[in-house]
């Protein structure tokens, strides 16, 4: 896809949202159950099924989905759209390009071993290995522009206001 086809994809799209603010505004929707015998959650990822559970640092047996690598896979899935999305629209060609995402984690503050730890991320690296024959100053337009509009990365650098309440009643069930 180039740059025109892209714009001529997104057009009507944002004409729609500037016409319609509110036509903007979706909720995306993760569900999970949680399983009766074993420390896991069957995901419904809109696509198939995944099972997380704990990590090998936690007890896990390695076998599930680790939800903190979960995490920094949607990290790098939306940071790789968005990176050739906005290397097709400002026309940097990419002869390739990779994404990287670390993230450091202290488990001792999930385990309760040390209330003073953190319990989550301490740092996120998210690192793109990219070839191009592009000057440099473009490619700093790049990373300035993914992060910009990185739905993930933006969600995770500016805390999103984020609740949690327990409902007692089923709440719709997955597959």
């Amino acid at each position: 896809m180039d740059a025109a086809a892209l714009r001529g994809l997104q057009a009507p799209i944002k004409e729609q949202y500037k016409a319609d603010p509110g036509s903007a505004v979706i909720t995306l929707k993760a569900m999970g159950i949680v399983d009766e015998l074993a420390i896991s959650c069957r995901l419904e990822t809109g696509r198939a099924f995944a099972v997380a559970g704990l990590h090998p640092a936690t007890g896990g047996t390695g076998m599930e989905l680790c939800s903190g690598d979960m995490l920094l896979e949607a990290l790098v899935a939306c940071a790789g759209v968005t990176l050739k999305a906005v290397s097709t629209a400002i026309g940097v060609r990419l002869e390739h390009a990779s994404v990287l995402a670390e993230g450091d984690l202290d488990f001792r503050g999930t385990l309760g071993v040390d209330k003073t730890a953190a319990v989550g991320f301490s740092a996120i690296r998210l690192i793109f290995g990219v070839k191009s024959p592009a000057a440099p100053e473009q490619l700093a337009q790049l990373l300035t522009l993914t992060e910009r509009y990185c739905v993930v990365y933006q969600t995770l650098r500016g805390s999103a206001a984020i609740t949690a309440q327990i409902n007692n009643e089923a709440v719709a069930a997955v597959g």
